[in-house]
């Protein structure tokens, strides 16, 4: 068994849902070694999140994120933690309902994606900073 892990930082990304399959597929060129094994992506923040889901067409990024907005709104009267920010306490929900890990079957030195699944980050904060990823691999 072969085992490989590295931390990387995402540059700061605008509000809503952005690819990083490549990004992540860059960081670890180890993953070409493995002939079966597994990718696990983790997030290292409590205001974004992982997850897979379609990587052809740019609208499903958009309304992942209209949809979002209207499930966890800004400025719930509810909200206790608020002294970040309007925007802080709806991103940790999105967050938790997203996901802080994604993790991807390899086969044969590739990720064994569906055809139109992609790695998306979610940024969940108005204006965030560097994001942190700790990309582990594991396989023969």
């Amino acid at each position: 068994m072969k085992t490989f892990q590295k931390e990387i930082k995402l540059q700061p990304y605008p509000r809503g849902f952005h690819l990083i399959t490549n990004q992540v597929i860059e960081a670890i060129p180890e993953i070409t070694t493995i002939t079966i094994g597994l990718l696990q992506v983790f997030i290292k923040h409590t205001s974004a999140s992982l997850t897979i889901n379609e990587n052809a067409d740019a609208t499903v990024r958009q309304d992942f994120e209209s949809h979002l907005n209207i499930m966890v709104p800004e400025n719930a009267t509810y909200y206790r933690h608020t002294y970040e920010g309007s925007d802080d306490m709806p991103a940790h929900i999105k967050a938790s309902l997203m996901g802080s890990s994604v993790q991807i079957p390899i086969t044969n030195g590739n990720l064994n994606l569906g055809i139109w699944q992609g790695i998306y980050l979610g940024e969940h904060r108005d204006h965030a900073g560097v994001r942190s990823l700790v990309i582990t691999v594991m396989g023969s």
